[in-house]
């Protein structure tokens, strides 16, 4: 694995105009000086450099979309007949070797305390810069570990629980409070955190609440959700024959854990010409066995299976017409359509302003329409991605910062 690397770090190029950073890395990792550092041996510091930039550096390594970022920006891949450099896997090999070692040069003790509400990519973020700047935090999970979606969204073959376990020890050593199993606006509203001496709250909640297709029989025993699935397959026995409505990156995260569960015949149906996921996870599918149709409409769930409408295209993908329902046989059917926020949170809180989805309208630091409350992740913009809800959490960081020094001054 090490010599593969280091292979792959010699045929990067050093452009002037790294396009892998500047076009194609959403948090702008400067993959570039990364390369250098570690080439001189001098990997520590590259590992410091990816931590300082990106808390979830290592997570980033393995779940972000790198196609369509840093490697599908890559020079050598644009070349006729070339290879883009793989990035991720020297990012990872860097960001690995080092985390363990990893420390918070915190600055001295401010006494003012901040509660983070979700421990996934956002609150995690939050919490890491926030206790670098001398904050006394403490996050609230309503799962009993620490990672959010990451843990309980994201299947284990893409990223490895230690992973996460590792950075729930490196919490405590930071200093990081962290209480598992308590949901606020259950026992605990916000009202009791700011009577508590908490100086000011981060609500990273993420999306959780599944959406529904509206169609009749989703509340059938054969039926279930995707968001539910992945928090646990083992507690699910779907049977030989599946059928996944979606076909977006989730729908085939669900796919090739349903074969891995044990499930023999697993097919993907989506509504559209198009499908949403990527290139390389329809490779994965592939490889896996998982069969993709489009142009399939639900229409029905039923016991027998989900009853389509199929769609018939022109070449420019328009809908030229319909043919008749056919029930596609199965012994369950997964809905993975994405999700949206629950609402334990707004509906004890009435004075937090939230959009029509539900999602907690914020401006461009994320302040929330409370004074004192701040959010972002996926509970602001829907269901995105890990590198995204780290990048704007950095800003949501600063912000809350400067926001405890005045309330200092």
């Amino acid at each position: 694995m090490a010599m593969h690397v280091i292979e792959e770090a010699r045929r990067c190029l050093q452009c002037k105009k790294p396009l892998c950073r500047l076009k194609g890395c959403p948090i702008q990792t400067n993959i570039p000086e990364m390369i250098r550092l570690f080439l001189e041996g001098k990997t520590q510091e590259a590992g410091q450099m990816l931590f300082e930039n990106n808390p979830l550096s290592i997570v980033c390594s393995l779940v972000c979309d790198h196609e369509h970022q840093c490697e599908g920006n890559c020079i050598q891949g644009k070349r006729k007949e070339g290879t883009a450099v793989q990035i991720p896997n020297i990012e990872h090999y860097i960001s690995d070797s080092y985390f363990d070692r990893a420390k918070i040069d915190r600055l001295p003790d401010t006494g003012q305390r901040v509660a983070i509400i979700g421990a996934g990519p956002a609150g995690l973020t939050i919490a890491i810069k926030l206790a670098a700047l001398g904050h006394r935090i403490t996050i609230f999970e309503r799962m009993d570990k620490i990672g959010g979606m990451m843990r309980y969204g994201i299947p284990a073959f893409r990223l490895p629980r230690i992973i996460l376990d590792r950075y729930q020890t490196k919490l405590r050593e930071w200093g990081i409070h962290f209480r598992p199993n308590t949901s606020i606006g259950g026992a605990l509203h916000l009202e009791d955190l700011f009577m508590d001496g908490y100086d000011a709250i981060f609500i990273g909640t993420g999306v959780w609440r599944p959406n529904r297709t509206h169609c009749k029989g989703e509340s059938l025993g054969n039926v279930h959700f995707a968001v539910d699935y992945l928090q646990n397959p083992e507690a699910y026995d779907l049977g030989d024959t599946v059928a996944i409505i979606g076909a977006g990156n989730s729908a085939i995260d669900v796919a090739r854990t349903v074969i891995r569960m044990g499930s023999r015949h697993v097919t993907l149906y989506a509504r559209r010409q198009r499908i949403a996921a990527s290139q390389r996870e329809l490779d994965y599918a592939a490889v896996d066995g998982i069969e993709i149709q489009q142009g399939m409409a639900i229409k029905e769930f039923t016991d027998e299976g989900p009853i389509f409408i199929p769609k018939i295209f022109d070449d420019e993908g328009n809908v030229i017409r319909e043919e008749e329902p056919v029930l596609m046989k199965a012994d369950s059917t997964i809905i993975a359509i994405s999700q949206g926020p629950k609402d334990k949170i707004v509906n004890t809180s009435r004075a937090l302003k939230v959009s029509d989805k539900g999602l907690i309208v914020v401006d461009d630091s994320g302040r929330t329409s409370i004074d004192g409350v701040f959010a972002s992740g996926d509970v602001v913009v829907g269901s995105k991605n890990v590198v995204l809800a780290v990048n704007f959490s950095k800003q949501v960081a600063k912000a809350i910062d400067e926001y405890l020094k005045s309330k200092r001054a």
